[in-house]
């Protein structure tokens, strides 16, 4: 059994290939500011249907695989946070978060391909930001780090040290949450370990 990423996210990639799932990557292509006025939980799961129905039903995606389409946005302020796109944007975001918590909430849509069932869920971790400096965070925008990931931060790479707690699964914040993965790839009728298999995976 396949697992088809619908995602560019390094990250995702990063943290099924460590969990001993290796995905054939296709990226969707979904325009994600095509959504607007949605609650941040909803948004980052409705993204996330979008981005798994767009690669779910191309001609190269094998009959046998599971299509895994991810999505993330930060809340804070009852705001929903994706992509900063500009240092301009990235360094207000930083000044509004410093010293204070979020919400990252990861949408997470799993489809069958062929039957075409559907399982999806959101997960969310609350992330408690450090009360950094504006020179901290004027060097941080600076590496172009926190330009094109969801809430300007990562908790992986650089913007680690700028991450006081986290409450709830770590990789979620990451990108995807191995967890609720489990549950959605269960919930489909197969077993988290035959992911394994594909990738080579063998016990000891």
């Amino acid at each position: 059994m396949q697992l088809v990423l619908a995602s560019a996210s390094p990250a995702r990639l990063a943290t099924l290939r460590s969990a001993g799932v290796e995905p054939r990557v296709i990226v969707s292509g979904v325009d994600e500011s095509q959504l607007d006025g949605l609650p941040p939980a909803e948004l980052a799961l409705r993204l996330a249907e979008l981005k798994c129905a767009a690669v779910a039903t191309r001609e190269d995606v094998p009959t046998g695989a599971l299509v895994l389409g991810c999505d993330s946005v930060l809340e804070l302020d009852g705001e929903a946070l994706g992509k900063p796109g500009s240092a301009e944007v990235a360094v207000q975001r930083w000044q509004m978060m410093r010293g204070r918590s979020g919400v990252l909430h990861t949408g997470h849509c799993l489809r069958e391909v062929s039957s075409g069932r559907v399982a999806a869920a959101t997960a969310s971790t609350t992330v408690h930001f450090a009360d950094v400096s504006d020179d901290e965070i004027t060097a941080y925008v600076a590496t172009g780090e926190p330009l094109e990931v969801a809430g300007a931060f990562t908790v992986d790479g650089l913007g680690g040290a700028f991450v006081s707690g986290i409450e709830g699964d770590h990789h979620n914040v990451v990108g995807v949450s191995l967890p609720l993965l489990r549950e959605l790839v269960v919930e489909l009728g197969h077993t988290w370990t035959a992911l394994w298999d594909e990738a080579g995976v063998s016990p000891a």
